[in-house]
């Protein structure tokens, strides 16, 4: 789950992560109040999207007085935002966090994140703040300082300053650091974060080192246990049918292809996916119904499915191992007559009972196409396209 900004920087606080002062605000007047209560000097109006490279895209300003910041919020809010990460249609700007104006002296960047291949938290960073971080991983590998934590000791003090080491911080701003990173350390640990980046992670010129921005996510899995961070989800943020999805625990990921692909497990799901690439089309989703997927289980995701007008034909490819094939297949028999199909749907199911479960998808009278294997599903369904 993503969050925005403001509410990072909420967390971030409550842990002793050094950050800005600011607000958040909904509406051109109070980001004037806001402005006043910072002091009526100089601050910074920040749209609030789930997206990167807001300030390239016009989401980012600096105003050197409250009605500045006035005039600023009124263009800013309610106007769809366009970056590298949104696409060409963009994300509307319904809430700007104002922040106070700081003297920097220099950008930084540092990153926490899960390395899945040795099991433990890094702690990243680099010089080259400000920018994008995956372009200096491209192109300048060597700029990026790493330390992988074991999660017996956690962030050992030697390993925070050799970061701070690493990246040329002295006095006051080597200290700061050091703190710096041990607290978002902690953050990341204690609320169960998926990822935590401070893209730029400033020093001021007088020693302090603050989040100037913060992006952080968090495990879906574990939010169960952060019942008040659950709730600063934001749906508007999503799209509408991840979000439909969500309500059935369905894992549906939209992609921009022709084919609807309902699968159970993501291994299986992201060989479909490829598959279909490899017969001359393309995914219009992920879509993963887990391993004991039941009849309202089919008929929910065929229902989302469906809502996807770039959908031209279904794949069901299901492995029955813990579920048998014939119960997927009444399932889809079901989900068939109660959904109204327009496009054309393959199905291919294989393991307990799959003899039995394509003898009912052929006597079920319904338009079906029924394939033998994985690969000629994805060729089945790619001609029924074409056709």
């Amino acid at each position: 789950m993503k969050i925005h900004e403001y509410q990072g920087k909420e967390i971030l606080r409550k842990f002793g992560v050094a950050v800005p002062q600011g607000k958040v605000a909904n509406t051109a007047e109070e980001v004037g109040v806001i402005a006043n209560e910072l002091g009526g000097g100089t601050v910074v109006v920040k749209a609030q999207i789930h997206a990167g490279g807001r300030g390239k895209g016009g989401g980012v300003k600096v105003a050197k007085n409250p009605h500045e910041a006035y005039e600023i919020a009124q263009q800013m809010i309610g106007m769809q935002l366009v970056t590298h990460q949104t696409g060409p249609e963009g994300k509307r700007v319904n809430k700007v966090l104002v922040e106070q104006g700081l003297s920097i002296a220099r950008e930084l960047y540092v990153g926490i994140v899960l390395d899945r291949v040795v099991s433990q938290l890094v702690v990243m960073a680099s010089t080259e703040g400000g920018v994008e971080i995956e372009k200096v991983a491209a192109e300048t590998p060597e700029k990026i300082l790493k330390e992988y934590v074991d999660p017996l000791t956690g962030l050992r003090p030697s390993q925070a300053r050799k970061l701070a080491f690493g990246l040329g911080l002295e006095g006051e701003a080597f200290k700061n650091a050091v703190k710096f990173f041990h607290a978002l350390y902690k953050a990341v640990v204690e609320s169960d974060c998926s990822l935590a980046e401070i893209n730029p992670l400033i020093v001021t010129t007088d020693g302090q080192v603050l989040a100037l921005d913060a992006k952080i996510n968090f495990d879906d899995n574990a939010l169960y246990r952060h019942p008040d961070y659950a709730a600063m989800r934001d749906i508007s943020e999503e799209e509408p049918l991840e979000v439909e999805a969500s309500k059935y625990r369905l894992n549906y990921i939209k992609l921009d292809g022709e084919v609807g692909c309902m699968v159970n497990g993501a291994g299986l799901a992201m060989a479909t996916m490829d598959i279909i690439k490899l017969a001359g089309s393309s995914p219009a989703n992920f879509l993963d119904v887990g391993g004991g997927a039941s009849p309202e289980t089919v008929e929910n995701g065929f229902r989302i499915l469906l809502s996807d007008k770039n959908v031209k034909a279904v794949l069901i490819n299901v492995f029955g191992g813990i579920v048998r094939c014939d119960r997927i297949a009444n399932g889809v028999i079901q989900a068939a007559k109660n959904v109204h199909i327009s496009v054309p749907l393959v199905v291919r199911l294989e393991g307990t009972n799959a003899k039995e479960a394509a003898q009912l998808l052929n006597e079920s009278g319904l338009p079906l196409i029924v394939a033998g294997n994985l690969k000629d599903a994805a060729e089945k369904v790619v001609a029924a396209i074409r056709a």
